[in-house]
């Protein structure tokens, strides 16, 4: 069932307009779960991206207030917003997810469990076209803010575009204030952590409960639990480039589409200008209607100033077009930026013969699995 949304209640004919001018450009293309949560009256979770632990304590302690009763509707495309997606599942809050083009997290065990019990929505928008009117993650919000009745703000860039979008909206609560982001996280237990923890930390992990969750049984701070995990799991950089490759991997929608196959899936075991001989081809190897083609994945946080020297020096570029020519198949470099890994805000498909500059490469964006066969075809 895809939903229809309906226009909100009480809007003037300027409001109106614009909501009918933003469903133009989004669209529902899917929903999963129940479906009915959307006609309750809903309150959006908006942060800025790169929100500091000290704001976590008074973000969680608003999740800590919900009820059954209340319907909290949430993106999932920065850690901070990542984490209170977990918590309202966790305390088993009605939830409505909000994700772009296709949703990919489909072996999360929280997920499962909510929609088993049907108190979890996913929403999945698309993007109609890029007509100039604003970064899609802009657009979303937008989209999503006409269509709820309240919205609650974690941390707000005062530089950034939620400032713009909210506007002197009234319906609006405000969760930290800048007094509060100087004040730094305080440290409660300062000894190491013991075998009892760690055993706790890693079950609670891998059962996706979340940050807020494990602070609530282990009681370290927000910043120690995340730096725990990132030492007892992945290395940070390495988890980030696995994240985005499984992103990359799920564009293609694998195993059901028959037309293509995954044909190799390195790993990254390296250092710093040292690459072993059997792990330094690209990421992933795929053959589409019998035509091989591989695939060298990174992910930024923002777009780099130096794309040549900080997405792929000189001797790596060189490897890669030797590589493509043994082989005779083309090598492409795909580039997530924004977001999460596993949820990028844009993607670039690059030819490892000629990489851009930053004045041109907006136009190397590209969307959908479809667009990167169609490159490859060109």
């Amino acid at each position: 069932m895809v939903i229809i949304a309906d226009m909100p209640h009480n809007i003037t004919p300027v409001e109106s307009l614009l909501l009918q001018n933003i469903q133009q450009v989004m669209r529902i293309i899917q929903t999963i779960g129940n479906t009915s949560l959307w006609e309750r009256e809903k309150t959006l979770f908006l942060t800025s991206k790169m929100a500091p632990f000290s704001t976590y304590e008074r973000v969680f302690r608003w999740v800590d207030s919900l009820t059954d009763r209340d319907t909290a509707v949430c993106f999932n495309s920065s850690e901070l917003e990542a984490e209170v997606v977990k918590a309202l599942l966790v305390n088993r809050i009605p939830t409505v997810l909000v994700v772009m083009d296709g949703f990919r997290d489909k072996y999360n065990v929280q997920i499962e469990r909510a929609l088993d019990e049907n108190r979890l929505l996913i929403m999945v928008l698309k993007r109609e076209k890029s007509d100039g009117r604003g970064t899609t993650p802009f657009l979303r919000n937008q989209y999503i803010m006409n269509q709820v009745q309240h919205t609650v703000c974690g941390f707000v860039n005062p530089k950034g575009t939620i400032v713009l979008l909210l506007g002197d909206n009234k319906e609006t609560t405000y969760l930290v204030d800048d007094k509060q982001l100087l004040v730094a996280e305080a440290e409660t237990k300062s000894f190491r952590w013991t075998v009892a923890e760690d055993k706790r930390l890693l079950r609670m992990f891998y059962e996706d409960m979340g940050i807020h969750a494990i602070h609530k049984a282990i009681g370290r701070p927000y910043s120690t639990i995340y730096t725990r995990i990132k030492a007892m799991t992945m290395n940070d950089e390495v988890l980030k480039g696995r994240e985005f490759e499984d992103y990359v991997v799920a564009l293609f929608d694998l195993p059901n589409n028959k037309s293509i196959t995954l044909k190799e899936w390195r790993g990254d075991k390296t250092i710093p200008g040292v690459y072993p001989e059997n792990n330094s081809g690209p990421d992933l190897v795929f053959e589409y209607d019998g035509h091989p083609f591989a695939i060298e994945c990174k992910w930024r946080n923002h777009l780099p100033k130096d794309i040549e020297n900080e997405i792929l020096p000189s001797n790596r570029r060189i490897f890669f077009q030797q590589y493509a020519r043994d082989r005779a198949m083309p090598v492409y470099l795909l580039l997530g930026v924004g977001g999460v890994p596993s949820d990028p805000d844009s993607l670039y498909l690059l030819s490892l013969t000629d990489i851009p500059s930053l004045d041109s490469f907006l136009q190397y964006k590209i969307s959908t699995a479809a667009d990167i066969l169609q490159f490859g075809q060109k």
